[in-house]
């Protein structure tokens, strides 16, 4: 396919070069002067979406989504596929979505999961919103760039998917690193907590796949000094898009705002910034009940 990526950061580039590899013709643009290999950039992104039968976006934020369509939406050949993988607010995915159905176009939302290390690999997961027509377009990229794409129903969807599931990883990496630090003070050894509760009840995907204590189980950030494979930053931002949902659903999510507060206070106020989400657990094996 012809396609059109807009946005080449840390996770837009290696999905970018995943499709070239694949044998795509790829032409990039990004406020920033970089270069991927394969990949024809653009002096702006309007020129690099003409004739695209796919546009790609890998956005900050649902205000420069919604500049940038404002953009490229004029730009795009009618019947192409808007390919939002940003994760931004439900209402922003949502306006978007709408703008690009009234030019003509397909619109889809598809936040990702599996961080820097997934893209780079070919292994996130899409979560998608919009049209099923969009979405079987989009799907031999979906294979490219990762090992899942789950069509979770009408525009916006995707985003709702996408904090909904983070909601839930932050509260439980939260409550592992509190295990971690409890277990520690009660004398029971890391490796056998791991033991026990990775075949146990307590399992989760925190747990097993990225436990965040040094040396536990599989290789995760907690084994390179809590160098960011997702970081805690970025968990703020999602956990705060998930809160924003909420306020607006009407829905009751005590242990989602806990999990907000709480990275809010690592970030911010603590030395969260630039470290893995997982570093919680160093935080509270400083701390004490008080």
């Amino acid at each position: 396919m012809k396609i059109a990526f807009i946005g080449l950061g840390n996770m837009g580039a290696p999905m970018a070069a995943n499709l070239v590899t694949a044998g795509h013709d790829v032409t990039g643009y990004d406020r920033a002067d970089v270069v991927v290999p394969g990949v024809t950039m653009a002096a702006g992104a309007a020129e690099a979406v003409r004739g695209a039968e796919v546009v790609l976006t890998m956005l900050p934020n649902g205000n420069i989504l919604r500049a940038v369509a404002d953009e490229i939406v004029p730009a795009m050949q009618p019947g192409a596929v808007f390919l939002d993988c940003s994760t931004v607010d439900v209402e922003s995915a949502r306006a978007v979505a709408e703008q690009a159905r009234a030019a003509g176009l397909s619109a889809l939302d598809a936040p990702v999961s599996g961080g820097v290390g997934g893209a780079q690999a070919g292994t996130l997961t899409f979560m998608v919103g919009g049209d099923a027509k969009g979405f079987e377009t989009a799907r031999p990229l979906f294979d490219v760039m990762g090992r899942k794409a789950v069509h979770c129903g009408p525009s916006g969807n995707g985003q709702a998917a996408k904090i909904c599931n983070n909601m839930i990883l932050g509260a439980t990496m939260i409550v592992t690193c509190e295990a971690f630090a409890l277990a520690d003070r009660l004398g029971l050894d890391r490796q056998a907590m791991f033991d026990v509760v990775s075949t146990s009840s307590g399992s989760s995907w925190s747990m097993n796949t990225y436990c965040p204590a040094p040396g536990v189980g599989p290789t995760s950030p907690a084994d390179t000094g809590y160098r960011p494979g997702f970081a805690a930053e970025l968990m703020l931002k999602d956990l705060r898009l998930a809160m924003q949902a909420a306020e607006q659903a009407g829905a009751d999510t005590p242990m989602g705002a806990a999990a907000t507060a709480l990275y809010a206070q690592f970030v911010e106020e603590e030395d969260g910034a630039g470290r893995d989400f997982s570093a919680m657990l160093p935080r509270f094996e400083g701390r004490t009940r008080g």
